[in-house]
């Protein structure tokens, strides 16, 4: 047998990788694997604390003790900008979410006979891991998988998958349940009663035919900054509170006094409202419930953001637009803005703000700002998806 081969890395996956690109399931940098396939444990690996941890596919790396899943976090972003050749400036450490404070989910549950499963689906499957602890998600979060299992046996129908979202918002939390059968007099009250005795801000159901507000005692809503927003059911917002306000740091950082702002894909308003003060914001997004949303708290708070419903992948802003400017938000979907990218790219914006939460497409859209001229000054990655091999990160370009 020769010397066992030493794993240097952790990979897109979660794989760990040997100097000569063996992937090893379960691997972490500093173990060592043998000829056999046998894992010689290192320094680098910790004691899962879960213990779904392996079934679940809500965590990959909880294996991985904290230094070696910081480094993980950072060499996605650099290993994303080293392959499309794109020169960088510093690399700022990550910053990762603590446990228990994912504030947004979306479990599935399935009805069998009298019992009820509700989790994540198991790791590359449609199969539910019947969710009994939960090291990812907030108290407030976790304390209602119970209950809601117990709702379920009267809601779902046999052996048809229902989707539970869960999202903490200012009043509580919001639930709601797409895919099951509310009818009659018992339903309507038990999701009254439901509500009612766990505080929730909105219960919604949907039954096939669209989403329906069952509960609701005031408008729910996400403060960003000193603004108020009444967010939509299950509106995007940024999975931690720490997340975000590692990424808005990050941006107010990057576009400095600019005192005028365009935020391109700018959502309910999550950068937007945040960089608002002193300056003049435009804002525009897709998502017309999104950008209504947003509107209308500007409008209440008076404050200086002019708002669009706009489709940027079909519509990008031009250089004449972006360039009356001092700095530019970006913060598109997983797939990046490549349409919106080639614009700037011939523009003569100062600087951009670039937030991402996809390291590949944002290296790809980053090669090609640097073409056009600009300078990746820094990049900042972030784990707010912990254990998991979801990666974000916020990143300054200027000329």
């Amino acid at each position: 047998m020769g010397e066992p081969a030493l794993i240097e890395r952790i990979a897109a996956r979660g794989d760990g990788v040997t100097g000569d690109g063996r992937h090893v399931a379960g691997g972490v940098p500093g173990d060592q694997v043998r000829d056999d396939g046998i894992l010689i444990p290192g320094p680098n690996r910790a004691e899962p604390l879960c213990r779904h941890f392996g079934k679940c596919g809500g965590c990959q790396l909880q294996h991985v003790a904290e230094p070696a899943l910081a480094d993980f976090v950072r060499d996605r972003v650099v290993g994303g900008l080293a392959g499309q050749g794109v020169p960088f400036g510093d690399v700022l450490p990550a910053l990762l979410s603590p446990p228990q404070s994912r504030r947004r989910a979306a479990l599935t549950a399935l009805r069998t006979g009298k019992q009820v499963a509700i989790g994540f689906n198991a790791a590359q499957s449609n199969q539910i891991v019947d969710m009994r602890m939960c090291p990812l998600l907030a108290p407030e979060l976790f304390a209602l998988v119970a209950p809601v299992r117990d709702l379920l046996t009267m809601l779902a129908h046999p052996r048809r998958p229902v989707k539970v979202k869960l999202q903490l918002l200012d009043q509580g939390v919001e639930l709601i349940l797409e895919g099951v059968k509310a009818e009659g007099l018992d339903a309507a009250m038990a999701m009254q009663d439901f509500a009612g005795a766990h505080s929730l801000a909105r219960l919604a159901i949907d039954q096939g035919d669209g989403l329906e507000i069952l509960w609701q005692p005031d408008p729910p809503t996400m403060r960003f900054g000193d603004i108020a927003v009444e967010v939509p059911p299950f509106a995007f917002l940024q999975p931690t509170a720490t997340g975000q306000a590692a990424l808005v740091d990050a941006v107010a950082g990057a576009i400095g006094d600019a005192p005028a702002v365009a935020d391109l894909f700018a959502g309910v308003g999550t950068f937007a409202l945040s960089v608002q003060a002193g300056r003049k914001v435009y804002a525009a997004e897709g998502a017309r419930d999104a950008i209504a949303a947003l509107a209308a708290a500007a409008n209440r708070a008076r404050a200086l953001v002019a708002t669009e419903h706009r489709d940027l992948f079909r519509r990008p802003l031009v250089p004449a637009e972006v360039n009356r400017f001092g700095a530019v938000i970006l913060d598109p979907p997983r797939a990046g803005a490549e349409e919106q990218v080639k614009q700037l790219a011939a523009s003569t914006v100062p600087v951009i703000a670039y937030v991402s939460c996809n390291p590949a497409s944002f290296a790809r859209d980053a090669k090609m700002l640097v073409e056009g001229g600009y300078s990746l000054d820094w990049v900042r990655p972030v784990g707010q998806f912990r254990w998991s091999t979801h990666v974000e990160l916020a990143a300054r370009f200027s000329r």
